[in-house]
Protein backbone atom coordinates (compact mmCIF):
# COMPACT_ATOMS: atom_id res chain seq x y z
CA UNK A 1 0.00 0.00 0.00
CA UNK A 2 1.21 3.50 -0.83
CA UNK A 3 1.43 6.57 1.36
CA UNK A 4 -1.81 7.90 2.78
CA UNK A 5 -2.96 11.47 2.27
CA UNK A 6 -4.66 13.26 5.19
CA UNK A 7 -7.99 12.39 3.51
CA UNK A 8 -7.42 8.64 3.26
CA UNK A 9 -9.96 7.73 5.95
CA UNK A 10 -12.54 10.09 4.44
CA UNK A 11 -12.17 8.27 1.10
CA UNK A 12 -12.50 4.85 2.66
CA UNK A 13 -15.54 5.92 4.72
CA UNK A 14 -17.21 7.18 1.54
CA UNK A 15 -16.47 3.82 -0.16
CA UNK A 16 -13.99 5.27 -2.60
CA UNK A 17 -12.37 2.64 -4.77
CA UNK A 18 -8.71 3.01 -3.86
CA UNK A 19 -5.64 2.53 -6.03
CA UNK A 20 -1.91 3.23 -5.84
CA UNK A 21 -0.78 6.30 -7.77
CA UNK A 22 2.55 8.17 -7.60
CA UNK A 23 3.37 6.39 -4.34
CA UNK A 24 0.03 7.26 -2.70
CA UNK A 25 -3.18 5.37 -2.12
CA UNK A 26 -5.93 7.50 -3.69
CA UNK A 27 -9.51 7.03 -4.91
CA UNK A 28 -9.83 6.13 -8.58
CA UNK A 29 -13.60 6.70 -8.35
CA UNK A 30 -16.58 6.90 -5.99
CA UNK A 31 -19.87 6.54 -7.84
CA UNK A 32 -18.29 6.06 -11.27
CA UNK A 33 -15.97 7.94 -13.61
CA UNK A 34 -18.71 9.06 -16.02
CA UNK A 35 -20.99 10.37 -13.25
CA UNK A 36 -18.11 12.21 -11.61
CA UNK A 37 -16.92 13.65 -14.93
CA UNK A 38 -20.40 14.93 -15.74
CA UNK A 39 -20.80 16.43 -12.26
CA UNK A 40 -17.69 18.57 -12.80
CA UNK A 41 -18.81 19.67 -16.27
CA UNK A 42 -22.34 20.62 -15.14
CA UNK A 43 -22.19 21.23 -11.38
CA UNK A 44 -19.14 20.62 -9.19
CA UNK A 45 -16.68 17.97 -8.03
CA UNK A 46 -14.20 17.73 -5.15
CA UNK A 47 -10.77 16.13 -5.60
CA UNK A 48 -8.04 15.13 -3.17
CA UNK A 49 -4.77 16.19 -4.81
CA UNK A 50 -2.64 16.10 -1.68
CA UNK A 51 -0.15 13.86 -3.48
CA UNK A 52 1.15 16.90 -5.41
CA UNK A 53 4.47 18.39 -4.32
CA UNK A 54 5.13 21.87 -2.93
CA UNK A 55 8.54 23.55 -2.90
CA UNK A 56 9.52 27.00 -1.61
CA UNK A 57 12.13 29.13 -3.40
CA UNK A 58 13.38 32.00 -1.23
CA UNK A 59 16.31 34.40 -1.13
CA UNK A 60 17.87 37.38 -2.89
CA UNK A 61 18.61 35.28 -5.96
CA UNK A 62 15.30 33.37 -6.01
CA UNK A 63 14.07 35.04 -9.21
CA UNK A 64 17.41 34.54 -10.99
CA UNK A 65 17.27 30.83 -10.14
CA UNK A 66 13.75 30.46 -11.50
CA UNK A 67 14.71 32.30 -14.67
CA UNK A 68 17.56 29.83 -15.24
CA UNK A 69 15.93 26.56 -14.14
CA UNK A 70 12.52 27.11 -15.80
CA UNK A 71 11.56 28.09 -19.35
CA UNK A 72 8.95 30.77 -18.66
CA UNK A 73 9.65 34.38 -17.64
CA UNK A 74 8.86 35.32 -14.03
CA UNK A 75 10.43 38.79 -14.02
CA UNK A 76 7.14 40.67 -14.38
CA UNK A 77 5.01 38.70 -11.90
CA UNK A 78 3.02 40.51 -9.23
CA UNK A 79 2.41 39.25 -5.69
CA UNK A 80 -0.28 36.58 -5.72
CA UNK A 81 0.12 35.79 -9.40
CA UNK A 82 0.61 32.23 -10.68
CA UNK A 83 2.48 31.17 -13.82
CA UNK A 84 2.79 27.82 -15.60
CA UNK A 85 6.16 26.59 -16.83
CA UNK A 86 7.95 23.53 -18.12
CA UNK A 87 11.31 22.61 -16.57
CA UNK A 88 13.74 21.17 -19.10
CA UNK A 89 17.01 19.28 -19.24
CA UNK A 90 20.01 20.50 -21.22
CA UNK A 91 18.78 18.62 -24.31
CA UNK A 92 15.48 20.52 -24.29
CA UNK A 93 13.45 17.55 -23.06
CA UNK A 94 10.80 18.16 -20.40
CA UNK A 95 11.58 17.10 -16.84
CA UNK A 96 8.22 18.35 -15.53
CA UNK A 97 5.59 21.04 -15.91
CA UNK A 98 4.70 23.05 -12.83
CA UNK A 99 3.12 26.20 -11.44
CA UNK A 100 5.03 29.01 -9.74
CA UNK A 101 3.31 31.46 -7.40
CA UNK A 102 4.87 34.72 -6.29
CA UNK A 103 4.10 35.20 -2.60
CA UNK A 104 6.27 38.30 -2.18
CA UNK A 105 9.59 39.73 -3.33
CA UNK A 106 12.21 36.95 -3.34
CA UNK A 107 9.58 34.45 -2.16
CA UNK A 108 8.00 31.84 -4.45
CA UNK A 109 5.75 28.82 -3.94
CA UNK A 110 6.15 26.04 -6.54
CA UNK A 111 3.70 23.18 -7.17
CA UNK A 112 5.11 20.12 -8.96
CA UNK A 113 3.72 16.80 -10.15
CA UNK A 114 3.65 14.08 -7.50
CA UNK A 115 5.48 11.48 -9.54
CA UNK A 116 8.34 13.95 -10.14
CA UNK A 117 8.53 15.68 -6.76
CA UNK A 118 11.79 14.16 -5.50
CA UNK A 119 13.45 14.34 -8.91
CA UNK A 120 12.38 17.99 -9.35
CA UNK A 121 13.64 18.98 -5.92
CA UNK A 122 17.01 17.30 -6.50
CA UNK A 123 17.29 19.03 -9.90
CA UNK A 124 16.61 22.43 -8.32
CA UNK A 125 19.19 21.80 -5.60
CA UNK A 126 21.76 20.61 -8.13
CA UNK A 127 21.38 23.78 -10.24
CA UNK A 128 20.86 26.43 -7.56
CA UNK A 129 23.28 29.33 -7.28
CA UNK A 130 23.80 32.44 -5.18
CA UNK A 131 21.61 33.44 -2.25
CA UNK A 132 18.67 31.03 -2.56
CA UNK A 133 17.06 28.27 -0.49
CA UNK A 134 14.79 25.59 -1.96
CA UNK A 135 12.66 23.81 0.66
CA UNK A 136 10.44 20.78 0.08
CA UNK A 137 7.32 21.30 2.24
CA UNK A 138 5.17 18.63 0.57
CA UNK A 139 4.73 16.60 3.77
CA UNK A 140 3.20 19.63 5.50
CA UNK A 141 0.66 20.52 2.82
CA UNK A 142 -2.67 19.02 1.77
CA UNK A 143 -4.40 20.11 -1.43
CA UNK A 144 -8.10 19.98 -2.31
CA UNK A 145 -9.46 20.95 -5.73
CA UNK A 146 -13.03 22.27 -6.01
CA UNK A 147 -13.93 22.30 -9.72
CA UNK A 148 -16.98 22.98 -11.85
CA UNK A 149 -19.37 25.79 -12.84
CA UNK A 150 -20.90 25.84 -9.34
CA UNK A 151 -17.54 25.84 -7.51
CA UNK A 152 -17.24 29.55 -6.76
CA UNK A 153 -20.87 29.72 -5.61
CA UNK A 154 -20.17 26.84 -3.21
CA UNK A 155 -16.94 28.38 -1.95
CA UNK A 156 -18.71 31.71 -1.35
CA UNK A 157 -20.94 29.99 1.24
CA UNK A 158 -17.98 29.27 3.51
CA UNK A 159 -15.39 31.94 2.59
CA UNK A 160 -15.65 35.71 2.43
CA UNK A 161 -15.02 37.55 -0.82
CA UNK A 162 -11.53 38.77 0.09
CA UNK A 163 -10.36 35.15 0.44
CA UNK A 164 -11.50 34.23 -3.08
CA UNK A 165 -9.10 35.24 -5.87
CA UNK A 166 -10.89 37.16 -8.59
CA UNK A 167 -8.53 36.47 -11.50
CA UNK A 168 -7.60 33.22 -13.19
CA UNK A 169 -4.09 32.08 -12.23
CA UNK A 170 -3.94 34.13 -9.07
CA UNK A 171 -4.01 33.19 -5.41
CA UNK A 172 -4.86 34.54 -1.96
CA UNK A 173 -2.15 33.38 0.45
CA UNK A 174 -3.85 34.43 3.68
CA UNK A 175 -7.26 33.00 2.84
CA UNK A 176 -9.78 31.74 5.38
CA UNK A 177 -12.49 29.12 4.82
CA UNK A 178 -14.62 29.08 7.95
CA UNK A 179 -11.83 29.17 10.55
CA UNK A 180 -9.26 27.29 8.45
CA UNK A 181 -6.14 29.08 7.20
CA UNK A 182 -5.38 28.23 3.58
CA UNK A 183 -4.04 29.32 0.22
CA UNK A 184 -6.83 29.61 -2.35
CA UNK A 185 -5.75 29.51 -6.00
CA UNK A 186 -7.95 30.19 -9.05
CA UNK A 187 -6.50 27.26 -10.99
CA UNK A 188 -7.39 23.69 -11.90
CA UNK A 189 -6.80 20.68 -14.11
CA UNK A 190 -10.27 20.03 -15.48
CA UNK A 191 -10.96 22.78 -18.01
CA UNK A 192 -13.62 24.22 -15.69
CA UNK A 193 -13.97 27.14 -13.33
CA UNK A 194 -12.61 26.27 -9.91
CA UNK A 195 -10.05 26.61 -7.16
CA UNK A 196 -7.21 24.61 -5.69
CA UNK A 197 -6.87 24.97 -1.92
CA UNK A 198 -3.63 24.38 0.00
CA UNK A 199 -3.76 23.90 3.76
CA UNK A 200 -2.23 22.06 6.71
CA UNK A 201 -2.81 18.33 6.60
CA UNK A 202 -4.51 18.27 10.00
CA UNK A 203 -7.25 20.58 8.67
CA UNK A 204 -7.88 18.69 5.42
CA UNK A 205 -10.68 16.36 6.53
CA UNK A 206 -12.54 19.21 8.23
CA UNK A 207 -12.41 21.30 5.05
CA UNK A 208 -13.34 18.32 2.85
CA UNK A 209 -16.50 17.68 4.87
CA UNK A 210 -17.31 21.39 5.12
CA UNK A 211 -17.20 21.84 1.35
CA UNK A 212 -19.22 18.69 0.65
CA UNK A 213 -21.92 19.89 3.03
CA UNK A 214 -21.90 23.43 1.60
CA UNK A 215 -22.18 22.07 -1.94
CA UNK A 216 -24.82 19.42 -1.33
CA UNK A 217 -27.67 21.50 -2.76
CA UNK A 218 -25.55 22.38 -5.81
CA UNK A 219 -24.78 18.76 -6.66
CA UNK A 220 -21.19 18.67 -5.41
CA UNK A 221 -19.78 15.14 -5.17
CA UNK A 222 -16.34 13.68 -4.37
CA UNK A 223 -14.38 12.63 -7.45
CA UNK A 224 -11.43 10.34 -8.10
CA UNK A 225 -8.39 10.09 -10.33
CA UNK A 226 -10.39 8.51 -13.16
CA UNK A 227 -12.54 11.58 -13.75
CA UNK A 228 -9.56 13.87 -13.19
CA UNK A 229 -7.86 12.19 -16.16
CA UNK A 230 -10.87 12.18 -18.51
CA UNK A 231 -11.58 15.83 -17.68
CA UNK A 232 -8.03 16.99 -18.34
CA UNK A 233 -7.99 14.98 -21.57
CA UNK A 234 -11.22 16.56 -22.88
CA UNK A 235 -9.63 19.93 -22.10
CA UNK A 236 -6.38 18.77 -23.79
CA UNK A 237 -4.21 19.53 -20.77
CA UNK A 238 -0.83 17.76 -20.97
CA UNK A 239 0.11 15.08 -18.45
CA UNK A 240 3.70 14.28 -17.61
CA UNK A 241 4.58 10.76 -18.71
CA UNK A 242 2.11 11.02 -21.60
CA UNK A 243 2.33 14.27 -23.59
CA UNK A 244 5.51 15.33 -21.79
CA UNK A 245 8.69 13.45 -20.97
CA UNK A 246 12.46 13.91 -20.87
CA UNK A 247 12.71 13.22 -24.62
CA UNK A 248 9.93 15.59 -25.68
CA UNK A 249 10.38 19.34 -26.07
CA UNK A 250 7.61 21.66 -24.81
CA UNK A 251 7.86 23.40 -28.19
CA UNK A 252 6.43 20.38 -30.01
CA UNK A 253 3.71 19.91 -27.38
CA UNK A 254 1.94 23.21 -27.92
CA UNK A 255 3.62 24.90 -24.93
CA UNK A 256 5.58 27.55 -26.83
CA UNK A 257 3.66 30.22 -24.86
CA UNK A 258 5.52 29.07 -21.73
CA UNK A 259 8.99 28.96 -23.32
CA UNK A 260 10.50 32.46 -23.46
CA UNK A 261 13.36 32.28 -25.94
CA UNK A 262 13.99 36.00 -25.39
CA UNK A 263 15.38 35.31 -21.91
CA UNK A 264 19.18 35.53 -21.65
CA UNK A 265 19.55 31.87 -20.75
CA UNK A 266 17.77 28.89 -19.28
CA UNK A 267 18.48 25.19 -19.11
CA UNK A 268 17.61 23.68 -22.49
CA UNK A 269 17.59 26.93 -24.47
CA UNK A 270 20.65 26.12 -26.59
CA UNK A 271 19.23 22.76 -27.62
CA UNK A 272 15.87 24.31 -28.44
CA UNK A 273 17.50 26.98 -30.60
CA UNK A 274 19.07 24.22 -32.68
CA UNK A 275 15.79 22.33 -32.95
CA UNK A 276 13.21 25.11 -33.03
CA UNK A 277 11.73 23.80 -36.28
CA UNK A 278 9.97 20.74 -34.89
CA UNK A 279 9.25 17.61 -36.89
CA UNK A 280 6.22 16.77 -34.72
CA UNK A 281 3.20 18.69 -33.52
CA UNK A 282 0.62 17.97 -30.82
CA UNK A 283 -2.90 17.61 -32.25
CA UNK A 284 -6.24 16.08 -31.39
CA UNK A 285 -7.80 13.01 -32.94
CA UNK A 286 -11.58 12.69 -33.07
CA UNK A 287 -12.73 9.11 -33.54
CA UNK A 288 -14.98 8.28 -36.47
CA UNK A 289 -17.23 5.33 -35.81
CA UNK A 290 -16.80 2.69 -33.14
CA UNK A 291 -13.68 2.04 -31.07
CA UNK A 292 -11.73 3.80 -28.33
CA UNK A 293 -8.24 5.15 -28.89
CA UNK A 294 -5.67 4.69 -26.13
CA UNK A 295 -2.16 5.94 -25.38
CA UNK A 296 0.96 4.84 -27.28
CA UNK A 297 -1.00 3.74 -30.37
CA UNK A 298 0.49 4.09 -33.84
CA UNK A 299 -1.20 6.57 -36.18
CA UNK A 300 -1.26 5.77 -39.90
CA UNK A 301 -1.77 7.77 -43.08
CA UNK A 302 -2.02 5.60 -46.19
CA UNK A 303 -0.33 2.71 -44.34
CA UNK A 304 2.65 4.85 -43.26
CA UNK A 305 3.14 5.55 -39.53
CA UNK A 306 3.10 9.32 -39.02
CA UNK A 307 3.14 9.45 -35.21
CA UNK A 308 1.53 8.06 -32.10
CA UNK A 309 -1.09 8.88 -29.52
CA UNK A 310 0.00 10.09 -26.08
CA UNK A 311 -3.39 9.84 -24.33
CA UNK A 312 -6.80 8.57 -25.38
CA UNK A 313 -10.22 7.68 -23.99
CA UNK A 314 -13.97 8.06 -24.51
CA UNK A 315 -15.05 11.61 -23.68
CA UNK A 316 -18.14 11.42 -21.43
CA UNK A 317 -19.32 15.00 -21.97
CA UNK A 318 -18.55 15.28 -25.69
CA UNK A 319 -19.75 11.76 -26.41
CA UNK A 320 -17.01 10.50 -28.70
CA UNK A 321 -13.61 8.78 -28.59
CA UNK A 322 -10.69 11.17 -28.65
CA UNK A 323 -6.92 11.16 -28.34
CA UNK A 324 -4.01 13.55 -28.14
CA UNK A 325 -1.22 12.66 -30.54
CA UNK A 326 2.23 13.76 -31.69
CA UNK A 327 2.15 13.62 -35.47
CA UNK A 328 4.32 14.61 -38.40
CA UNK A 329 4.08 18.39 -38.64
CA UNK A 330 2.86 18.14 -42.25
CA UNK A 331 -0.35 16.35 -41.21
CA UNK A 332 -2.98 19.06 -41.59
CA UNK A 333 -6.11 19.66 -39.53
CA UNK A 334 -9.00 17.80 -41.18
CA UNK A 335 -6.88 14.89 -42.39
CA UNK A 336 -8.46 11.47 -41.83
CA UNK A 337 -5.99 8.98 -40.36
CA UNK A 338 -6.15 5.50 -38.88
CA UNK A 339 -5.28 4.63 -35.29
CA UNK A 340 -4.36 1.18 -34.06
CA UNK A 341 -6.58 -0.16 -31.25
CA UNK A 342 -6.78 -3.53 -29.56
CA UNK A 343 -9.44 -4.49 -32.12
CA UNK A 344 -7.64 -3.20 -35.18
CA UNK A 345 -7.41 0.19 -36.89
CA UNK A 346 -10.13 2.83 -36.58
CA UNK A 347 -10.53 6.07 -38.50
CA UNK A 348 -10.05 9.45 -36.83
CA UNK A 349 -10.02 13.07 -37.95
CA UNK A 350 -7.11 15.35 -37.03
CA UNK A 351 -8.57 18.31 -35.10
CA UNK A 352 -7.24 21.36 -33.31
CA UNK A 353 -7.04 21.43 -29.51
CA UNK A 354 -8.65 21.67 -27.03
CA UNK A 355 -11.54 19.29 -27.63
CA UNK A 356 -13.56 21.01 -24.92
CA UNK A 357 -13.49 24.65 -23.84
CA UNK A 358 -15.89 25.98 -21.27
CA UNK A 359 -18.15 28.88 -22.14
CA UNK A 360 -17.98 31.87 -19.81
Amino acid sequence: MGLKTPLYHAHVSAKGRMTDFAGFTLPIQYCGVIAEHMAVRTKAGLFDVSHMGEILCEGKDALANLQYILTNDFSNMTDGQARYSPMCNKNGGTLDDLIVYKRAENDYFIVVNAVNKDKDYEWMLAHQFGDVVFTDISDQVAQIALQGPKSIDILSKVADNKSIPQKYYSAVFDGMIDDINCIISRTGYTGEEGVEIYLAGEDAEKLWNLLLEAGKEDGLIPCGLGARDTLRLEAAMPLYGHELNSETSPLECGLRFAVKMTKDNFIGKTAMLHNEENERVRVGLKGIGRGIMRENASVYLEDAIIGQTTSGTHFPFLGYSGAIALLNINCAIGTVVEVMTRNGKIKAEVVSLPFYKRTK
